[in-house]
């Protein structure tokens, strides 16, 4: 099968507001073996939609759409869907009972808007919203193409595809489906993963291994297609292989696991904490290892220690120290890792300083230099970098190597493995 997804909502086509419907769809759509050839998105013009769902519904077996089904003027999915296959409205009784028991539950009186949210294009079938007052609905053109009408509430349209799009798809897939399994990989440069995997493109094919980069990160992601046994299989053995190249750097072996949340997870199976002293960072490694819930097991706490006076009031570094050799030192990173894990008593101490930009940087440290150390029972570990790109990335680069470089620490990897 072939597949195209149209994204509804003018709000869509603004700066503030992304698209991350289609995203949702296109994996079920992979799950099952289906070709996505199109994405559109378009705004609350009726003539605008119904013409390109002419246009979808001609080229491709599914057509799926998200937004428009509300209660307002300007949800105009329903009626573009219509005209688009040349049929007429009514309204679903039953649809209507159910929006409106919905409402008494809650204390609420139905608004006479919500009325529209019933109104259903003729040969439809209705599909029930568990999560919300807009039902959907799966429309048949006379080609035989599948036309999906979906809300735009994302949680909304989770409980719809499992409840409904998934199904469908099963019953059409005949168990041929496409999976895509991720190996994450942090603080090394693309070019230097591409080196290390490059025989499992002659094992596997060149097609069937992404590198994906972005700032600090990589993911290797495999893909089979198949019988669910046989890409299972063919899955395994790439992802084995990959492992076994990259060697490991590979920190994570799921798109949902994050750094923050495996570095967390080794400090909970070491019975470790840690404390940690930022400067340039101003907290970001802090927020990050806290941001993963049960944090409080492994993070005591620390300290944003921006000025040269609180690095010495708060961690103990030296004022001698930082006069002789700058705040964005060796000497102060280390010293910085070692005075908050001994202030706070933790296992492990991190420090960050650096120079984030725009301004600050000299001939001898320049915007991007920072330096990074950890400490722990028995040595400090240290490393100098200096990072590409703006402010923001200059941060969280830092925030991505230190988190690395703790979790290197807590597996005992050296840091050239």
């Amino acid at each position: 099968m072939k597949a195209a997804i149209l994204a509804v909502g003018s709000e869509l086509l603004g700066t503030e507001r992304l698209d991350t419907n289609s995203l949702r769809l296109t994996k079920v759509l992979d799950r099952h073996g289906v070709e996505l050839r199109a994405k559109a998105v378009l705004g609350d013009s009726e003539e605008d939609i119904a013409a390109e769902l002419r246009r979808f519904l001609d080229r491709y077996d599914v057509v799926l759409v998200t937004g428009g089904l509300g209660p307002t003027a300007d949800d105009v999915t329903r009626e573009a869907a219509a005209a688009a296959l040349g049929r007429g409205l009514h309204t679903d009784e039953e649809v209507l009972a159910g929006i409106e028991r919905r409402f008494k539950d809650l204390g609420w009186r139905m608004p006479d808007v919500n009325r529209r949210q019933a109104v259903i294009a003729d040969g439809a079938t209705v599909l029930s919203n568990r999560r919300g007052t807009a039902p959907g609905q799966l429309l048949m053109s006379e080609h035989g193409s599948a036309l999906f009408l979906f809300p735009g509430v994302p949680m909304e349209l989770d409980a719809m595809i499992e409840h409904h799009l998934e199904p469908w798809l099963a019953e059409r897939s005949g168990g041929i489906g496409r999976e895509t399994v991720t190996l994450k990989i942090a603080s090394l440069p693309e070019s230097v993963v591409e080196e290390r995997i490059a025989p499992a493109y002659d094992e596997f094919g060149r097609e069937s291994i992404t590198i994906l980069a972005s700032p600090g990160d990589i993911r290797l992601c495999a893909t089979a297609e198949g019988p669910e046994a046989e890409r299972r299989q063919r899955l395994e053995a790439m992802s084995s292989r990959l492992a076994e190249l990259a060697g490991p750097a590979v920190y994570a072996y799921s798109e949902q696991d994050t750094l923050e949340k495996v570095v967390g997870e080794l400090l909970r199976r070491a019975s470790a904490t840690i404390a940690l002293a930022e400067s340039c960072t101003g907290g970001l490694v802090s927020e990050r290892l806290t941001r993963v819930p049960g944090s409080s097991d492994y993070v005591l706490g620390g300290a944003v220690t921006y000025t040269n006076e609180l690095k010495t009031q708060l961690v103990g570094v030296p004022a001698e120290m930082i006069a002789e050799h700058g705040a964005v030192s060796e000497p102060v990173a280390r010293a910085m890792a070692e005075g908050v894990r001994r202030a706070l008593g933790s296992d492990y101490g991190i420090g960050i300083t650096g120079v984030a930009g725009p301004g600050g940087g000299s001939e001898a440290k320049p915007v991007g230099t920072v330096h990074i150390a950890v400490a722990g029972p028995v040595e400090t570990d240290h490393r100098k970098v200096r990072f590409p790109g703006d402010r923001e990335r200059v941060r969280w680069h830092s925030s991505q190597l230190a988190l690395e470089m703790l979790r290197r620490r807590l597996l005992g990897i050296t840091s050239s493995s």
